[in-house]
């Protein structure tokens, strides 16, 4: 049997966004995707963004800081990663660069070091060589500059 797609006025999509924006912090891309799940017609979508934005449901700069201090926070990335998940979003440069802005840079350099010291106490391997690598891999997978990676990782494997 086939079903109808519901369809919204442009009013009941403002409203529909504004309570998906009040809930958390969201970026023009989230947005505009959920807008074209509902089906919406681009001239709707791009009247329902500037709306949101002039009401300030809707803003790049508070996501983006938001999103920086979680995921440092809670889990431990690096600028790198944060930098690119940003991007991926199609955050402006400029934004980025005011949220990575947002972080101590001595909280970050003590994030990075107990991460590190963590991990590597945690790591079975027996073999200096694979489990620097290992080390290596884990801290630039989180997003980590690899000039302070390999530096820490040559200070803690012998």
């Amino acid at each position: 049997m086939y079903q109808a797609k519901k369809t919204y006025t442009v009013e009941e999509a403002l409203v529909k966004l504004q309570k998906y924006c009040a809930y958390q912090d969201r970026c023009h891309r989230e947005v505009e995707q959920k807008l074209k799940q509902m089906h919406m017609i681009p001239e709707a979508i791009e009247r329902v963004i500037v709306d949101l934005v002039q009401d300030n449901y809707l803003n790049e700069e508070r996501f983006a800081k938001a999103y920086v201090r979680g995921k440092f926070s809670i889990k431990k990335w690096g600028k790198v990663r944060l930098t690119l998940e940003l991007k991926q979003r199609q955050i402006p440069q400029y934004v980025i660069k005011t949220a990575l802005a947002e972080i101590d840079p001595e909280e970050y350099l003590q994030t990075f070091h107990k991460l590190a010291k963590k991990k590597a106490l945690k790591m079975p391997e027996s073999n200096p060589f694979k489990k620097k690598k290992k080390l290596a891999d884990y801290l630039i997978y989180r997003g980590w500059e690899s000039h302070m990676v390999y530096d820490k990782v040559n200070a803690l494997i012998n």
